[in-house]
């Protein structure tokens, strides 16, 4: 039966137009991608930051009146007393070398941090498109398998009718053929359901309709790496590609809170204009912070940042064995599916289709029509479970497939 080499059988072989591969789908959908120019975008907002981190402040610019009498026949008056003076000034205040650096590191590390996320959400795209794209092939194929057995439904239909006009069957048989045959118009219409939101979720990402065909799919059973490569790489995937520059961005904020301890200087120069011919004046001043009573005060910071980085060292101990679990079970499940589908199409469905032969012929010969029902139901039964299983095999293949950025290797 044709249903049963779904997996070899070319697509949409009936349709002119030239069909989508899976690998030009999730090339288009990552270089179009509005969530990803979003990432791009945060990546550059990152290197800006990144180039003007570690600055001086700004100079701070002051004016005013020093020694301006309020007494006496000169109170208020900026002539008043030889002492006043109009001052204009300039300060600037120097951060530690250290505090400078953590900001220049904890800059770098959103710069990791953006990067990183640029590149997993390009992954995500990546899987979610194969993913789209595997449900959408997996029901075009069910469909093709369900309408192909339309076919032979008529055919049953045919002859409990015939044998109905030859005084040899019933008219109960006709019924209870029809009400099978409506049943699998049901089953169609489900399948075409879920052909059309699987086609309208791949154009999310590719911006148009799907309408083209799609092209047969890669070999579901070759992957591009093996399992012990995947469970030595897993820093390298998916989900934990960010930890890296996480850890990076704890270790810069503990370096800024121990800067804290470090005296912060300020430079100031100001000069002063007197009146009546006085000479003016120049005045020089250096400030320090004092940072004496650390304990309850940049002790404390510098233990909650040390806190901080240890559990964001704990929670990536935690990602990566989540993440060598999730690598062990989606290759058990990939390769259990392979066997399946495997057994299935060796085994399973030639035994169907010839069950289904034999209760055809036997009815053909004055048999019962309960055999030939049960027959059917179980090849239709296995042929849904066969296309199912593949779509699920195909899912299973892009999950390890998609693990690692492309060009990466184990």
């Amino acid at each position: 039966m044709a249903a049963a080499v779904l997996f070899v059988s070319p697509a949409w072989a009936d349709d002119p137009a030239p069909p989508l591969t899976l690998e030009t789908a999730t090339r288009q959908a990552a270089s179009q991608a509005s969530l990803l120019e979003a990432r791009y975008a945060q990546q550059q907002s990152a290197h800006e930051e990144s180039a003007r981190a570690g600055a001086l402040p700004d100079p701070q610019l002051s004016v005013g009146i020093d020694n301006l009498a309020i007494q006496g026949a000169g109170a208020f008056t900026a002539g008043g007393d030889t002492m006043t003076m109009r001052t204009v000034g300039l300060t600037q205040v120097l951060p530690s070398r250290a505090k400078r650096q953590a900001q220049r590191d904890l800059a770098d590390a959103n710069v990791e941090q953006a990067t990183s996320t640029t590149v997993m959400t390009r992954l995500g795209i990546e899987q979610q498109v194969a993913d789209a794209w595997i449900n959408a092939w997996g029901a075009h194929h069910e469909l093709k398998m369900l309408q192909s057995m339309r076919r032979e439904w008529a055919v049953d239909v045919e002859v409990a009718q015939a044998r109905l006009r030859g005084g040899v069957g019933s008219a109960a048989d006709v019924l209870a053929m029809r009400m099978e045959a409506l049943d699998l118009e049901n089953r169609i219409d489900d399948v075409t359901s879920r052909e059309t939101q699987a086609r309208a979720a791949l154009g999310r990402w590719l911006g148009h309709p799907i309408t083209e065909p799609l092209a047969d799919p890669p070999d579901f059973s070759v992957l591009p790496h093996d399992e012990p490569s995947l469970l030595t790489s897993v820093d390298r995937q998916g989900n934990l590609l960010d930890w890296p520059a996480r850890e990076l961005e704890a270790e810069a904020a503990l370096a800024e809170a121990e800067a804290e301890k470090h005296p912060e200087w300020s430079v100031g120069l100001a000069y002063g204009s007197r009146v009546r011919g006085l000479s003016d004046m120049v005045s020089l001043q250096v400030g320090v912070s004092l940072p004496l009573f650390t304990r309850n005060r940049q002790d404390r910071g510098i233990s909650a940042r040390s806190a901080d980085l240890d559990a964001v060292r704990a929670e990536h101990d935690d990602a990566k064995r989540q993440q060598a679990e999730a690598v062990q079970a989606g290759w058990a499940q990939w390769d259990a599916l392979g066997r399946q589908t495997r057994r299935h199409v060796n085994e399973l469905l030639p035994q169907a289709n010839d069950r289904a032969a034999l209760a055809l012929a036997t009815y053909r010969g004055g048999g019962d029509i309960e055999p030939l029902l049960e027959a059917r139901r179980a090849e239709i039964t296995h042929h849904t479970d066969y296309a199912r299983m593949l779509t699920d095999y195909g899912r299973a293949w892009a999950a390890l497939t998609y693990l690692l950025p492309e060009g990466d290797s184990p």
